[in-house]
């Protein structure tokens, strides 16, 4: 099926009155549900755009699969400014929406892009087409599910530098000539430390699972089943030919060394370790916005419209408000819930004296006053109007 898109012209607004700098672009992914038992079985064609059916049952990102959907894709700059937005049927995979993408950005006439991304956009299928569609990417690495990277990438030997508070890098090359991989290690040691002190501390819930199982007889082998099946504490353990329980020290050593680390891989050679590490650490700009979106006073859910164009619109007027939200924040120097806080204490009162009627505004303070010159808004009159 092809799905014709609105004509965007955001992008080019938003570059031109804000200088934004378009040369790194995050893409991701959310879902948006629907509380409705059916999907839609038949689109539209609205001002002669053919427009799919939206809402499908799909891989709901937050984990409530189940009710029908729609994905909303959103592009965003370095600096987190919403430039492009894309909605999607609720039955499509992240790996083709990469099509789509390469679609649109034809028409941006970028001088370089760097495409970066997170570990569902990661496969061989998935980096070719970003090869052929953008040129170059940043891509996070699964790292317990690509056998290269606990094997040879994590083992390797070499210095981490410092590249930021909280931040060091090593790269690491794996195969040679065309079959060249190059990965980025990342490592955080606050975080680190926060890891193995969880760790240490499910361990001791696993130890006295396993002293209370010796006290057991009737129920043991059950129990002993669930725990070794358990998500939070299987992978800690191992059976003995007798069906004990015990914590395999090996399985505990190998999850140590994904503390505080995340790989990255690219296909651009022009960029520094200290570029992709920072490059693709800003990919929580995104997940902020997508948390903004859906919890704040954008109110993107619930949504009530069912024509596709409807939903849509109603996808785009959000993104409309969180381009407009963060480039308060850019301007403003400060987080839009600070901005709106302190704003919301302007007031305008209705009263009368002498047989008029006067529209007066509070009294603007200090910090208002600054964030309204740092916004270019003049600052509001005193007296705004009298009338008999």
């Amino acid at each position: 099926m092809v799905f014709t898109r609105y004509r965007d012209t955001t992008f080019f607004r938003t570059a031109d009155l804000l200088n934004a700098d378009v040369d790194l672009i995050f893409w991701d992914t959310t879902t948006l549900d629907f509380e409705i038992d059916d999907e839609d079985d038949d689109g539209e064609v609205w001002h002669d755009q053919a427009i799919p059916a939206l809402r499908k049952r799909g891989h709901h990102k937050e984990g409530r699969d189940g009710n029908p959907q729609v994905v909303v894709g959103l592009a965003l700059t370095r600096d987190g400014l919403p430039v492009r937005s894309w909605v999607f049927p609720g039955n499509t995979a992240d790996v083709t929406t990469i099509n789509h993408l390469k679609d649109d950005l034809r028409g941006w006439r970028l001088n370089r892009c760097v495409f970066v991304g997170d570990s569902g956009m990661f496969s061989e299928a998935n980096r070719q087409r970003l090869s052929r569609a953008l040129g170059r990417y940043i891509l996070a690495v699964p790292m317990r599910k690509v056998t290269e990277v606990p094997l040879e990438v994590l083992t390797r030997a070499g210095r981490y530098r410092d590249v930021a508070h909280n931040l060091r890098v090593k790269e690491v090359y794996v195969g040679t000539g065309e079959r060249r991989r190059r990965y980025v290690v990342c490592y955080n040691p606050d975080e680190a430390k926060r890891e193995q002190a969880h760790r240490e501390r499910l361990l001791d819930v696993v130890r006295a699972e396993l002293t209370a199982l010796d006290t057991r007889q009737a129920d043991h082998p059950k129990r002993a089943c669930e725990l070794l099946a358990s998500r939070r504490f299987g992978r800690y353990l191992q059976m003995d030919a007798r069906g004990r329980l015990s914590i395999n020290a090996t399985k505990v050593a190998g999850e140590a060394k994904y503390d505080g680390k995340f790989v990255v891989t690219t296909n651009d050679d022009t960029l520094d370790a200290e570029d992709i590490a920072l490059g693709y650490t800003s990919m929580m700009l995104i997940e902020g916005c997508f948390r903004r979106m859906k919890t704040t006073g954008l109110q993107t859910r619930p949504i009530y419209h069912w024509r596709p164009h409807r939903i849509i619109a109603h996808v785009k007027l959000c993104v409309l408000a969180l381009l407009l939200e963060r480039a308060a924040e850019l301007r403003g120097q400060q987080t839009w819930r600070t901005i709106r806080h302190t704003l919301d204490q302007v007031k305008v009162v209705r009263y009368r004296m002498h047989g008029k009627t006067i529209l007066q505004s509070t009294q603007v303070t200090s910090p208002m006053a600054a964030i309204l010159r740092r916004l270019g808004i003049p600052l509001p009159q005193k007296i705004l109007e009298v009338s008999d």
